[in-house]
Protein backbone atom coordinates (compact mmCIF):
# COMPACT_ATOMS: atom_id res chain seq x y z
CA UNK A 1 0.00 0.00 0.00
CA UNK A 2 1.46 3.37 -1.00
CA UNK A 3 1.84 6.20 1.51
CA UNK A 4 -0.85 8.40 -0.04
CA UNK A 5 -3.48 5.66 0.14
CA UNK A 6 -2.50 4.74 3.68
CA UNK A 7 -2.78 8.37 4.77
CA UNK A 8 -6.24 8.61 3.23
CA UNK A 9 -7.39 5.50 5.13
CA UNK A 10 -6.02 6.83 8.42
CA UNK A 11 -7.68 10.21 7.87
CA UNK A 12 -11.01 8.52 7.22
CA UNK A 13 -10.69 6.44 10.39
CA UNK A 14 -9.89 9.56 12.43
CA UNK A 15 -12.87 11.40 10.96
CA UNK A 16 -15.20 8.54 11.87
CA UNK A 17 -13.68 8.22 15.36
CA UNK A 18 -14.15 11.96 15.95
CA UNK A 19 -17.73 11.69 14.68
CA UNK A 20 -18.57 8.96 17.20
CA UNK A 21 -16.80 10.82 20.01
CA UNK A 22 -18.63 14.06 19.26
CA UNK A 23 -22.05 12.37 19.05
CA UNK A 24 -21.43 10.45 22.29
CA UNK A 25 -20.48 13.61 24.17
CA UNK A 26 -23.74 15.49 23.50
CA UNK A 27 -25.49 16.13 26.80
CA UNK A 28 -29.04 16.18 25.44
CA UNK A 29 -29.48 14.67 21.95
CA UNK A 30 -33.19 15.56 22.19
CA UNK A 31 -32.54 19.32 22.27
CA UNK A 32 -32.77 19.83 18.46
CA UNK A 33 -36.12 18.02 18.42
CA UNK A 34 -38.33 19.87 20.88
CA UNK A 35 -41.47 18.92 18.95
CA UNK A 36 -40.77 15.29 19.91
CA UNK A 37 -40.69 16.03 23.65
CA UNK A 38 -44.41 15.38 23.95
CA UNK A 39 -46.60 12.59 22.54
CA UNK A 40 -50.37 12.67 22.86
CA UNK A 41 -53.04 10.39 21.43
CA UNK A 42 -56.52 9.96 22.88
CA UNK A 43 -56.06 9.39 26.64
CA UNK A 44 -52.27 8.91 26.40
CA UNK A 45 -49.99 11.84 27.21
CA UNK A 46 -46.25 11.36 27.73
CA UNK A 47 -43.12 13.46 27.96
CA UNK A 48 -39.64 12.42 26.78
CA UNK A 49 -36.32 13.22 28.40
CA UNK A 50 -32.68 12.22 27.87
CA UNK A 51 -30.41 10.26 30.19
CA UNK A 52 -27.00 8.61 30.42
CA UNK A 53 -26.10 5.19 31.77
CA UNK A 54 -23.47 6.40 34.22
CA UNK A 55 -25.86 8.98 35.70
CA UNK A 56 -28.84 6.76 36.51
CA UNK A 57 -30.19 6.76 40.05
CA UNK A 58 -30.60 3.43 41.83
CA UNK A 59 -34.39 3.73 41.61
CA UNK A 60 -34.31 4.36 37.86
CA UNK A 61 -31.94 1.42 37.31
CA UNK A 62 -34.23 -0.88 39.26
CA UNK A 63 -37.31 0.35 37.43
CA UNK A 64 -35.98 -0.08 33.90
CA UNK A 65 -34.39 -3.44 34.73
CA UNK A 66 -37.75 -4.64 36.06
CA UNK A 67 -39.51 -3.44 32.90
CA UNK A 68 -36.89 -5.16 30.74
CA UNK A 69 -37.38 -8.42 32.63
CA UNK A 70 -41.18 -8.21 32.34
CA UNK A 71 -41.02 -7.68 28.58
CA UNK A 72 -38.11 -9.91 27.57
CA UNK A 73 -37.62 -12.82 29.98
CA UNK A 74 -40.10 -14.98 28.08
CA UNK A 75 -38.31 -14.49 24.76
CA UNK A 76 -34.89 -15.43 26.20
CA UNK A 77 -36.15 -18.43 28.18
CA UNK A 78 -33.39 -20.31 29.99
CA UNK A 79 -30.80 -17.83 28.65
CA UNK A 80 -32.34 -14.96 30.63
CA UNK A 81 -30.16 -15.09 33.80
CA UNK A 82 -26.96 -14.74 31.74
CA UNK A 83 -28.50 -12.11 29.46
CA UNK A 84 -29.88 -10.14 32.40
CA UNK A 85 -26.44 -9.91 34.00
CA UNK A 86 -24.87 -8.68 30.74
CA UNK A 87 -27.67 -6.17 30.18
CA UNK A 88 -27.35 -4.71 33.68
CA UNK A 89 -23.72 -3.93 32.90
CA UNK A 90 -24.58 -2.47 29.49
CA UNK A 91 -27.32 -0.28 30.91
CA UNK A 92 -24.98 1.44 33.38
CA UNK A 93 -22.23 2.18 30.88
CA UNK A 94 -21.10 5.73 30.19
CA UNK A 95 -21.70 4.97 26.49
CA UNK A 96 -25.38 4.25 27.09
CA UNK A 97 -27.76 7.00 25.97
CA UNK A 98 -31.41 6.94 27.02
CA UNK A 99 -34.73 8.40 26.07
CA UNK A 100 -37.12 8.00 28.99
CA UNK A 101 -40.89 8.00 28.49
CA UNK A 102 -42.75 9.57 31.39
CA UNK A 103 -46.53 9.65 31.62
CA UNK A 104 -48.17 12.98 32.43
CA UNK A 105 -50.59 12.53 35.30
CA UNK A 106 -52.94 15.14 33.93
CA UNK A 107 -53.74 16.31 30.43
CA UNK A 108 -52.72 19.88 31.18
CA UNK A 109 -51.52 21.92 28.20
CA UNK A 110 -48.07 23.48 28.05
CA UNK A 111 -47.63 26.28 30.53
CA UNK A 112 -44.41 28.26 30.90
CA UNK A 113 -42.21 25.19 30.63
CA UNK A 114 -42.89 21.64 29.47
CA UNK A 115 -39.96 20.47 31.60
CA UNK A 116 -41.56 22.05 34.67
CA UNK A 117 -44.85 20.31 33.90
CA UNK A 118 -43.03 17.00 33.73
CA UNK A 119 -41.11 17.51 36.95
CA UNK A 120 -44.32 18.41 38.79
CA UNK A 121 -46.75 16.03 37.17
CA UNK A 122 -45.02 12.97 35.75
CA UNK A 123 -45.41 9.41 36.92
CA UNK A 124 -42.55 6.91 36.97
CA UNK A 125 -40.86 5.91 33.75
CA UNK A 126 -43.30 4.06 31.49
CA UNK A 127 -40.74 3.13 28.85
CA UNK A 128 -37.26 3.79 27.55
CA UNK A 129 -34.89 3.54 24.61
CA UNK A 130 -31.26 2.58 25.23
CA UNK A 131 -28.99 3.42 22.30
CA UNK A 132 -25.34 4.08 21.52
CA UNK A 133 -23.18 5.70 18.85
CA UNK A 134 -20.69 3.09 17.72
CA UNK A 135 -18.98 1.35 14.78
CA UNK A 136 -20.08 -1.73 12.85
CA UNK A 137 -17.70 -2.88 10.12
CA UNK A 138 -16.05 0.59 10.29
CA UNK A 139 -19.43 2.24 9.59
CA UNK A 140 -20.67 4.84 12.12
CA UNK A 141 -24.06 3.68 13.38
CA UNK A 142 -26.65 4.37 16.02
CA UNK A 143 -27.26 1.00 17.68
CA UNK A 144 -30.58 0.56 19.48
CA UNK A 145 -29.89 -1.78 22.40
CA UNK A 146 -33.39 -1.67 23.88
CA UNK A 147 -36.78 -0.13 23.27
CA UNK A 148 -39.19 -1.10 26.03
CA UNK A 149 -42.69 0.11 26.92
CA UNK A 150 -45.12 -0.93 29.61
CA UNK A 151 -47.90 -3.08 28.16
CA UNK A 152 -50.58 -0.38 28.48
CA UNK A 153 -48.48 1.95 26.31
CA UNK A 154 -48.00 -0.58 23.52
CA UNK A 155 -50.07 -0.58 20.33
CA UNK A 156 -50.67 3.17 20.44
CA UNK A 157 -48.09 4.36 17.95
CA UNK A 158 -45.56 5.34 20.59
CA UNK A 159 -42.96 2.76 19.51
CA UNK A 160 -43.06 4.05 15.92
CA UNK A 161 -42.84 7.63 17.23
CA UNK A 162 -39.74 6.76 19.28
CA UNK A 163 -38.04 5.01 16.37
CA UNK A 164 -38.75 8.01 14.15
CA UNK A 165 -37.11 10.25 16.76
CA UNK A 166 -34.09 7.94 17.05
CA UNK A 167 -33.64 8.01 13.27
CA UNK A 168 -33.66 11.83 13.41
CA UNK A 169 -31.00 11.72 16.13
CA UNK A 170 -28.90 9.33 14.01
CA UNK A 171 -29.14 11.59 10.94
CA UNK A 172 -28.46 14.75 12.94
CA UNK A 173 -25.26 13.19 14.26
CA UNK A 174 -24.21 11.97 10.79
CA UNK A 175 -24.55 8.28 11.51
CA UNK A 176 -24.67 6.17 8.35
CA UNK A 177 -27.12 3.56 9.62
CA UNK A 178 -29.41 2.34 12.37
CA UNK A 179 -28.74 -1.13 13.79
CA UNK A 180 -30.65 -3.23 16.32
CA UNK A 181 -30.99 -6.81 17.55
CA UNK A 182 -34.29 -8.74 17.68
CA UNK A 183 -35.03 -12.16 19.11
CA UNK A 184 -36.34 -14.49 16.39
CA UNK A 185 -39.06 -15.68 18.78
CA UNK A 186 -40.40 -12.13 19.01
CA UNK A 187 -42.52 -12.27 15.86
CA UNK A 188 -44.35 -9.00 16.56
CA UNK A 189 -41.07 -7.10 16.89
CA UNK A 190 -39.66 -8.66 13.71
CA UNK A 191 -42.80 -7.63 11.80
CA UNK A 192 -42.75 -4.14 13.34
CA UNK A 193 -39.19 -3.41 12.27
CA UNK A 194 -39.12 -5.17 8.91
CA UNK A 195 -42.65 -4.74 7.54
CA UNK A 196 -43.63 -1.43 9.12
CA UNK A 197 -40.34 0.46 9.46
CA UNK A 198 -38.40 -0.99 6.53
CA UNK A 199 -35.45 -2.57 8.35
CA UNK A 200 -33.57 -5.44 6.72
CA UNK A 201 -31.53 -8.36 8.00
CA UNK A 202 -27.94 -7.14 8.07
CA UNK A 203 -24.92 -8.86 6.61
CA UNK A 204 -23.49 -8.89 10.16
CA UNK A 205 -26.44 -10.94 11.45
CA UNK A 206 -25.56 -14.54 12.48
CA UNK A 207 -27.99 -15.95 9.89
CA UNK A 208 -25.82 -14.40 7.17
CA UNK A 209 -22.53 -15.72 8.52
CA UNK A 210 -23.05 -19.26 7.17
CA UNK A 211 -21.39 -20.78 10.22
CA UNK A 212 -21.81 -24.57 10.41
CA UNK A 213 -23.32 -26.00 13.59
CA UNK A 214 -24.25 -22.52 14.84
CA UNK A 215 -27.81 -21.32 15.19
CA UNK A 216 -28.41 -17.94 16.84
CA UNK A 217 -31.70 -17.04 18.43
CA UNK A 218 -31.59 -13.47 17.16
CA UNK A 219 -31.24 -11.38 14.02
CA UNK A 220 -29.38 -8.11 13.57
CA UNK A 221 -31.44 -5.65 11.53
CA UNK A 222 -30.38 -2.40 9.93
CA UNK A 223 -31.59 0.63 8.03
CA UNK A 224 -28.91 2.44 6.05
CA UNK A 225 -28.71 6.11 5.08
CA UNK A 226 -25.95 6.14 2.45
CA UNK A 227 -24.53 3.95 -0.30
CA UNK A 228 -21.39 2.86 1.58
CA UNK A 229 -23.38 1.68 4.59
CA UNK A 230 -25.84 -0.05 2.29
CA UNK A 231 -23.08 -1.98 0.51
CA UNK A 232 -21.50 -3.08 3.80
CA UNK A 233 -24.41 -3.68 6.16
CA UNK A 234 -27.49 -4.54 4.16
CA UNK A 235 -28.55 -8.06 3.35
CA UNK A 236 -28.44 -9.18 -0.27
CA UNK A 237 -31.75 -10.97 -0.74
CA UNK A 238 -30.30 -13.05 -3.56
CA UNK A 239 -27.87 -14.74 -1.19
CA UNK A 240 -29.04 -17.85 0.64
CA UNK A 241 -29.87 -17.47 4.32
CA UNK A 242 -29.07 -20.13 6.90
CA UNK A 243 -30.34 -20.38 10.48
Amino acid sequence: MDLKKRRKILEKKKTIHDLIKRASSIVDPLSPFESFRRYRINDLSVYLESGRGDRLSSSVKQHIQKLLKTNMEGFYGSDWPIQAKAKRKEMSSADAHYIFVRELRYGKAYETSTRRICMEGCNQIAGFVHYRFTLEEEIPVLYVYEIQLESRFQGKGLGEFLMQLIEHIASKNRMSAMVLTVQKSNALAMAFYMSKLGYRISTISPSKANLPNFSAKYEILCKTFDSEAKSVLEKNDEEPTTD
